[in-house]
């Protein structure tokens, strides 16, 4: 029995839902998202309530796996478009910054090359100074997934700790060689 499948989803005021032949509408004052979800679970609004419940219709593995998973992709759009979604980067090392400039996002971070990283539609990239990198937007999918691919270009090495990191990463430092004597 999933617990976060049979939990409603509070609809907050200014945002609007539909659902309509298996696709979820999602309108509010941020912006408008829409997801098709799988037939194997029932999704239903209450505008009375202002709830939306969802549903799986038999107790299949596949089913039974789908219907968290359907309520937080569901939650997680009703959260997005009334308050967004922001990941926080800070660049840590001697001579690394970053500007976004036409669209993309140029990262100086130790290689012989500048890198240009182009901003996908959807989210909004702000540096307000040269070691941090503010990544807002209403998908919570896409601004998690352009975060990551940003800080895989210099993940946080355990030696000196220089790298992309997350805003309040913890990096595990490790000894040199020099204190193994």
């Amino acid at each position: 029995m999933s617990r976060i499948g049979n939990k409603p989803i509070d609809v907050p005021s200014g945002v609007k839902v539909s659902i309509a032949e298996g696709t979820v509408h999602v309108e509010g004052p941020l912006g408008t998202l829409q997801w098709q979800h799988r037939p194997e679970i029932a999704v239903a609004y209450d505008d009375a309530t202002k709830k939306i419940a969802c549903a799986r219709q038999d107790d299949e593995r596949l089913s039974r796996a789908l219907h968290g998973l359907t309520r937080a992709i569901i939650h997680n759009m009703v959260v997005g478009v009334s308050q967004g979604y922001e990941k926080r980067l800070e660049l840590i090392g001697v001579g690394y910054i970053a500007a976004v400039q036409h669209n993309q996002l140029e990262l100086r971070i130790g290689y012989a090359n500048e890198l240009h990283k182009p901003i996908p539609p959807g989210i909004t990239v702000t540096c307000p100074d040269q070691q941090h990198v503010v990544i807002r937007g209403i998908d919570k999918q896409l601004v998690g997934q352009f975060a990551a691919e940003t800080r895989a270009l210099r993940k946080p090495e355990p030696y000196k700790g220089k790298g992309i990191r997350y805003f309040g990463e913890v990096v595990r430092r490790k000894q040199g060689k020099a204190m193994a004597k």
